[in-house]
């Protein structure tokens, strides 16, 4: 019978395994979601709110449409993350893992995103109400995982903006193959963590796009179902 210090080195890997492709699959569903959002509500980022303020410009410019709904992005993206700070810290109080419910919320908050979608068809107007209302139900579902990521999963690599996992991988593959590097475990130890969601985001982007194209809103049931098999398989 193998010793416990067996059995645990042996179960390490495979839970470290489980981080990863969780990390994955959460990047997938931000680049998708993303995307989707982009595509279908006039340039407006879910994930990314902050990329907004860049629309935003272009729109005062003269160049786009939907100031408002952009506007309106960041306090609801304040919202949801406050919402789920209280979330996180009324579960723990009840002695409730929250990344279950977390999950399982978001899930819910991406059907209404898509229902709404489906309901405003055709989306004609970036300043119509309905279509504000898709948007800011797409903000609040990612604004979730934006703060899922920074209070459940801090240990993890960011699954909603990419820019900060693509500077780290940058540096970390150049301290690889600098001859004089000294810290080349830690760079090894964050490419494993980095490089699979970056990759997961880079792919639910490109699906996400076509998705879109072939079947509207009803692209978003995808990864509702992820959330779900992953709200599914927590302890």
């Amino acid at each position: 019978m193998p010793s416990e210090a067996a059995t645990a080195a042996t179960a390490a890997p495979a839970s470290a395994r489980f981080l990863i492709a969780q990390g994955t699959l959460l990047a997938f569903v931000a680049g998708y979601v993303d995307v989707v959002g982009f595509a279908a509500l006039f340039g407006l980022f879910t994930a990314h709110v902050t990329g907004n303020f860049v629309m935003i410009g272009l729109e005062l410019a003269g160049s786009g449409q939907g100031v408002l709904a952009k506007l309106l992005a960041l306090p609801m993206f304040v919202v949801a993350v406050a919402a789920t700070k209280l979330a996180v810290t009324a579960l723990a109080r009840r002695g409730v893992a929250p990344l279950r419910p977390l999950l399982l919320a978001q899930a819910a908050l991406l059907l209404a995103f898509m229902v709404a979608g489906l309901l405003a068809a055709p989306i004609l107007s970036a300043d119509a109400p309905a279509t504000m209302v898709v948007g800011l139900i797409g903000v609040a579902a990612m604004g979730v995982q934006n703060a899922k990521g920074r209070l459940v999963l801090g240990d993890q690599a960011p699954t909603t903006i990419m820019t900060g996992n693509t500077t780290q991988i940058v540096i970390d593959v150049v301290e690889l193959l600098s001859p004089g590097g000294t810290q080349k475990d830690a760079a090894r130890t964050r490419l494993r963590k980095m490089v699979p969601p970056l990759i997961g985001f880079a792919t639910g982007a490109v699906l996400g796009a076509l998705a879109f194209s072939l079947v509207s809103f009803w692209c978003v049931l995808p990864v509702v179902g992820v959330l779900l098999v992953l709200g599914g398989v927590q302890r």
